[in-house]
């Protein structure tokens, strides 16, 4: 039996959808959903343009749509088979297989991206399974990406460096010129990565352990942590979010930041929220700010954190005593009975100030902290423009950089996570 046996019988969606076996030193599969996509021989290029990597690579082309969708997606999807069907024959020396997959979707009314990535790597972890090789990355992608060109090569030496290390959120960033989109979208993108990475800079200022990045089209993950997560879900939108959170649990998550992914900032209302709806959003109402959450947030949630410690060497009276002692828009978040139950538990399932750190942070995770951060904002605090509210974590965190120019302000706040 294989390392995904058990998985492939009960947890898949699909058969086969690739007859042809690996090659037998294939350790890269790209999965790459498609929908009305316009351009995904750009995608083609990028990865062709890469520096090879020490293993073999494919690239498995998902193309979907709903049951019910438009004409017009329908047309946009035989125009990508054609094109990537055309590309895979003019390039028959490209160092990876390209695998342009017509998804049959006529059984799913509620198909969504976060079927047709489950649907990709499903068929990645079988292949992998066929080889015996749970160490095999998969990586997500989405069809209207680029990529820096040293991107599978750092992404193997990356998730090969150590057996620990299961998965990853890769390094990215959005394009905020050129003459594909008008100048609204590219300010408007620009605001948009400045929240994300206000929003991270502002968890690792308040001393959160699991910080991480949740883009669909940068994580990767090895084969044998997939399965054992149980796999990728099928939400129309937000799957990347949920599917990190998991990985990030069972541990080796970490983040990736030597090479690059170049999302595209197209607006888009196929899903509700996320970066196209964002986008669309913005420049349909013309924003000139996106509004943000409020530094206090953080500054709350990092005096909330340093209590872990203290909350390990307390009594069960003790848990009380703390619970008052919280600061104010986290103990009414939280709920004195839920938290005095919450800590309970995790104590007496904690032999060690290690353990109890990792399952107090399992509790107050990534998805706890969302909710939180939307609570406090329906009227304990104001939500603020990104521009103002980043210039105020810098001088908070210590950063000692402020600009008024959200897009001078982005290349400062990239440059704290990219490593060159």
């Amino acid at each position: 039996m294989g390392f995904a046996s058990n998985y492939l019988k009960e947890r898949i969606l699909f058969p086969e959808l690739i007859k042809e076996a690996p090659h037998k030193d294939t350790g890269i599969i790209v999965i790459v959903p498609s929908c009305g996509e316009p351009a995904i021989t750009n995608l083609l290029d990028s990865l062709a343009s890469c520096v090879e990597p020490e293993c073999k690579t494919e690239v498995i082309i998902l193309v979907n749509a709903p049951g019910d969708s438009d004409p017009r997606i329908r047309e946009a999807n035989l125009k990508t088979l054609n094109e990537a069907e055309t590309w895979k024959s003019s390039n028959p020396r490209s160092f990876f297989r390209t695998y342009p997959i017509d998804a049959d979707t006529s059984a799913f009314s509620k198909w969504g991206v976060g079927m047709a990535r489950k649907a990709g790597m499903d068929e990645a972890a079988r292949r992998f399974d066929s080889l015996e090789r749970p160490e095999g990355i998969i990586l997500n992608l989405d069809a209207d990406c680029t990529v820096e060109r040293n991107y599978f090569r750092h992404l193997h030496a990356g998730m090969s460096a150590a057996a620990e290390k299961s998965a990853c959120s890769i390094y990215f960033e959005h394009p905020l010129t050129g003459g594909e989109f008008p100048a609204l979208v590219y300010r408007a993108i620009a605001l948009y990565e400045l929240h994300l990475r206000y929003y991270y800079q502002g968890l690792r200022f308040a001393g959160f352990p699991n910080v991480h990045h949740t883009v669909g089209s940068a994580i990767a993950v090895k084969a044998l942590p997939y399965v054992r997560s149980g796999g990728m879900n099928r939400r129309m939108a937000g799957e990347d979010f949920y599917f990190v959170r998991k990985l990030v649990s069972t541990g080796g998550y970490f983040n990736l930041n030597t090479t690059a992914v170049y999302p595209s900032p197209r607006p888009s209302m196929r899903v509700p929220f996320g970066t196209g709806a964002t986008i669309f959003r913005l420049t349909e109402n013309d924003e000139k700010e996106f509004m943000t959450y409020n530094p206090e947030a953080f500054r709350q949630l990092r005096s909330f954190f340093t209590m872990t410690d203290a909350l390990y060497d307390s009594g069960s009276a003790g848990n009380s005593w703390l619970y008052s002692e919280l600061p104010e828009s986290v103990s009414l978040f939280i709920g004195k009975e839920k938290w005095s139950r919450a800590v309970c538990e995790i104590k007496d399932n904690t032999a060690s100030l290690k353990s109890f750190r990792k399952r107090f942070s399992d509790w107050f995770n990534m998805f706890r902290i969302v909710k939180y951060m939307n609570f406090v904002h329906q009227g304990l605090l104001k939500k603020k423009p990104v521009t103002e509210a980043a210039n105020e974590l810098s001088n908070e965190a210590g950063f000692d950089f402020h600009s008024a120019d959200p897009e001078i302000l982005l290349g400062y706040y990239r440059s704290l996570e990219k490593e060159f």
